[in-house]
């Protein structure tokens, strides 16, 4: 079984910083890896990962296939300068935030996925992403954080059965 206990702040915010988003469901969503210590971290309680079932319902839920109980999965609003000029409204392409965890120490993390399909912001992408860069960043993030550096991390990591082409 899985428990994560969202608390949504983002969605009290005027429904100009984000737009109700869905995941695109996968074919065949499948699990490579799973942060267990994360997990711990975040309060999102995990009662046997190595079990196939359990290990089947946490690729749904984060494969985007599954949309869990609390979740409010949205796709964020920012500005910034992208191209050489400043933008009043760009937003990620490729990521769905599914809502916010309040960790056991009262911190507030985004529990987002990332490859989900594509977003109202994804400028004609697919929003899926390649194999290859879900490992490396799954891995460096790691490493991170183990050294101290403060980074986005991942809670795990999961295949679609889709071919994703890049050039």
């Amino acid at each position: 079984m899985i428990n994560i206990h969202f608390n949504n702040s983002y969605v009290r915010l005027p429904g100009d910083f984000y737009q109700h988003t869905l995941p695109t469901p996968v074919k065949q969503a499948t699990l490579i890896t799973f942060n267990h210590k994360l997990a711990n971290e975040l309060g999102i309680r995990i009662t046997d990962t190595d079990n196939t079932e359990q290990a089947k319902i946490i690729s749904q839920i984060f494969s985007g296939n599954t949309i869990p109980t609390g979740a409010e999965p949205i796709a964020t609003v920012y500005a910034g300068h992208q191209f050489g000029g400043f933008s009043p409204q760009l937003g990620d392409g490729r990521a769905i935030l599914l809502g916010e965890v309040l960790s056991d120490d009262g911190k507030r993390f985004d529990l987002q996925l990332k490859g989900s399909g594509p977003t109202p912001y994804s400028r004609s992408g697919d929003g899926r992403s390649a194999l290859g860069p879900v490992l490396r960043e799954y891995i460096v993030s790691e490493a991170m954080a183990k050294l101290g550096v403060p980074t986005t991390r991942a809670l795990c990591a999961v295949t679609t059965g889709e071919q994703v082409a890049r050039d």
